[in-house]
């Protein structure tokens, strides 16, 4: 990021926290370049690793993968640490504050710069790792659906950070002890996320598929199975093996069981950029929400 195009409090931050700034690029470009490597040597390196030569480039993303789930908690926690809750803990934003500088205009810049560097840096890191999954995409524990690929390959990973950024702003105003507020805000963003991928397979509705005993049960191949069971003939459902557990037979049904046909729910790969949609515009109206209530804080405080 160029010093020379900044002014004021931005100038400031982007000064203060460079060295930070430039590892993000630097990590963007290891990446990219590990990720190139090891998807030539998918391909061309079955005579150095015959039993499986993307071994190592599964066993990399899903590093990345579990790398990117933590990219948001990392974001939040540099906000609400070095960047507020620091400076509001040693007085140095009393510094800024003596320089024509409005208690407005300097969480403005830092947030406007966190929130920069955050969006580029996560969106050129789900870029790279897309150029990684894409071979994988639909393999074992790689599927679009499964978490760490999920959240790697659309907006939702952007939307996080940026909700890092506003959560560490408002953390760090209230906390205004640095390591507390990294906890504390690492921990909000890290609930959020656990909240919202316990509830994202119902931000719209599976698919449900039916047929009477004597067709086969299809298998969800593409898609992400959410229920399948017995239908009886009174339309009461019963949860898929109930006829093993009473027969001990597989495909084999007791007559008091009056069970008449199967059903199989899921979330066809069509769902995906729906649901990332949801899920992304829920996280902005989050980051929205805390940038509010840290604008507010600091007018009660800093009025």
């Amino acid at each position: 990021m160029s010093t020379l195009t900044l002014k004021g409090p931005r100038w400031v931050t982007v000064r203060q926290h460079r060295r930070a700034l430039w590892v993000l690029p630097a990590v963007v470009a290891a990446s990219l370049a590990g990720v190139i490597a090891l998807r030539w040597f998918a391909v061309h390196g079955a005579d150095l690793y015959p039993g499986s030569p993307d071994g190592p480039l599964r066993s990399a993303m899903d590093l990345a993968g579990t790398g990117i789930l933590l990219l948001p908690l990392l974001v939040g926690a540099f906000v609400a640490g070095p960047m507020v809750a620091r400076e509001l803990e040693s007085g140095t934003y009393r510094l800024a504050l003596t320089q024509s500088s409005t208690p407005r205009a300097w969480l403005a810049s830092k947030i406007t710069v966190a929130a920069v560097a955050a969006v580029a840096c996560s969106a050129a890191l789900v870029g790279v790792y897309r150029l990684g999954w894409a071979p994988l995409d639909g393999t074992w524990q790689f599927s679009w659906a499964d978490r760490g690929p999920y959240e790697s390959t659309g907006t939702v990973a952007v939307a996080y950070c940026l909700l890092g950024v506003a959560v560490g702003a408002l953390v760090g105003q209230l906390v205004r002890r640095t390591l507390v507020a990294m906890a504390v805000t690492g921990l909000v963003t890290g609930l959020v996320m656990a909240l919202l991928g316990a509830v994202r397979w119902s931000f719209l509705p599976a698919l449900t598929v039916t047929g009477p005993l004597s067709e086969r049960q299809p298998i969800v191949r593409d898609g992400l199975l959410m229920d399948a069971g017995l239908i009886t003939a009174s339309g009461r459902r019963l949860p898929e093996g109930t006829c093993f557990e009473r027969s001990h037979h597989l495909g084999a049904c007791p007559d008091e069981m009056n069970a008449t046909g199967w059903y199989v729910e899921y979330h066809p790969a069509s769902h995906y950029w729906p649901t990332q949609s949801i899920e992304t515009a829920v996280v902005i109206a989050l980051a929205a929400l805390a940038l509010w209530a840290a604008f507010a804080v600091l007018r009660t405080r800093h009025p």
